[in-house]
């Protein structure tokens, strides 16, 4: 900005020409003017090149008569208050995963009611242009000072609504709007914490914990296990529909064989009480209660972790017992942070970082812990990399050679280095 204001200022001594012609003689007025370093030069040739070409470009193709041609007469209009039901629409037709469809919705919400309050204030989709999105979210970054993750989730939203519901194509805007996001090192549990944390936790959310460190799960994976996703004779653990609506397997943990038998056990007397009480039928993905109209009641399709309680479905009122909450396994894991005295920023998902940390310290092959976890890129993977390389060899700190140190041991070591050198 600070470049471009300068710009400014220069053009009404040449305002004849045109900017990419001004530019050779504003870079050198300001290197005959000021005492200017090279890469001061090449930083002001730079922002004033991003200004004309993509910010200033994009503004004016938004308000060209290309913008407003027949073409857009073939896009479908939709009322501001009907849009973002579409969108849904649109995205369950897609097939996105329901967590990600809630929050692309809530974020086009967002968007629209920024959109209404706008100057311009559209009537209708039609009036949307691309300029709407890179306001709003200028607006997140400067207003309401969201992290870059979060900027890119809802950049990620507007991405899709543009190309599914206003058939415009943001993608120009990646390289500019996206927001850069730095590496953060996951917080890690060590194999003594563990052992705390796990002395404070009992019952049917004890055992989800445990076994969500053992196999390296997600909380949402562990809530939709079935009976029939646990091999004990292999000792695997069956993911089915995980991230990305991918499958894999992952480890049993031989310490939850027997309790998650048991537990076992116990589901299947619950289904039978339910059975009996006319209830027993358990949601069923893909229509597939359709295709099997009896496996809705069959014990391998059960939840392995049902809900105490009988509820409605919401999609078609049907009574049934749904799995267990992830937010009941939130509330435990913080209570057993608090009763360990772990003072840690920690959540359940910092068990499925301590597990693929603690299999990289005892020497598990990096590219199996990728299978385990499910990851699409070892890229992703090689995160716990970074986290081990100070607890596998800590380096001692120079305040703790101080109080061993000795002036013939100074003397060995400064031999020692001009020798080396």
């Amino acid at each position: 900005m600070h470049w471009v204001k300068k710009f400014f200022q220069y053009r009404n001594q040449v305002p004849e020409m045109r900017w990419h012609e001004q530019l050779p003689l504003f870079l050198s007025h300001l290197e005959a003017s000021i005492p200017i370093q090279p890469w001061q030069i090449r930083q002001a040739d730079q922002a004033v090149r991003v200004y004309f070409t993509n910010y200033l470009s994009a503004i004016s193709a938004s308000h060209s008569p290309e913008f407003d041609s027949d073409k857009s007469l073939h896009i479908k209009k939709y009322p501001m208050a009907e849009a973002s039901i579409s969108y849904r629409e649109l995205l369950r037709i897609k097939r996105y995963a329901r967590s990600t469809e809630k929050s692309y919705v809530a974020w086009i919400n967002s968007f629209l009611a920024y959109c209404c309050r706008h100057q311009t204030n559209p009537k209708s989709t039609a009036e949307i242009t691309p300029q709407h999105a890179k306001d709003f979210l200028a607006h997140l970054a400067l207003n309401k000072n969201v992290s870059a993750s979060t900027q890119n989730i809802a950049f990620s939203a507007l991405l899709n609504f543009y190309r599914l519901v206003l058939q415009l194509d943001l993608s120009d805007m990646k390289e500019h709007v996206r927001a850069k996001t730095g590496r953060k090192l996951p917080i890690v549990f060590s194999v003594d914490e563990i052992r705390k944390l796990f002395a404070h936790v009992s019952g049917t959310t004890g055992l989800t914990l445990k076994l969500i460190y053992g196999a390296g799960l997600r909380v949402n994976e562990c809530c939709r296990l079935r009976i029939q996703d646990i091999d004990f004779s292999q000792q695997l653990v069956y993911v089915r529909d995980g991230k990305g609506g991918k499958d894999r397997t992952t480890l049993l943990p031989t310490t939850l064989i027997e309790p998650l038998q048991q537990h076992r056990t116990h589901v299947l007397d619950l289904h039978s009480v339910d059975l009996a009480e006319g209830y027993g039928s358990v949601w069923l993905p893909s229509a597939l209660d359709a295709k099997y109209p009896q496996a809705s009641t069959k014990k391998g399709w059960q939840w392995l972790f049902p809900s105490q309680n009988l509820s409605a479905d919401p999609e078609n009122g049907v009574i049934r017992r749904h799995h267990i909450s992830s937010s009941a396994i939130q509330k435990a894991m913080k209570t057993a942070i608090t009763m360990s005295g772990i003072h840690k920023h920690a959540s359940v998902h910092t068990l499925r970082h301590s597990f693929a940390t603690h299999l990289l310290l005892n020497g598990i092959d990096l590219r199996q812990i990728q299978e385990h976890l499910g990851h699409s890129r070892i890229e992703t993977t090689m995160i716990y990399t970074h986290v081990i390389k100070d607890m596998r060899n800590p380096t001692t700190s120079p305040l703790d050679l101080l109080t061993s140190w000795t002036p013939n041991r100074g003397v060995r070591c400064l031999k020692y280095a001009m020798t080396w050198i």
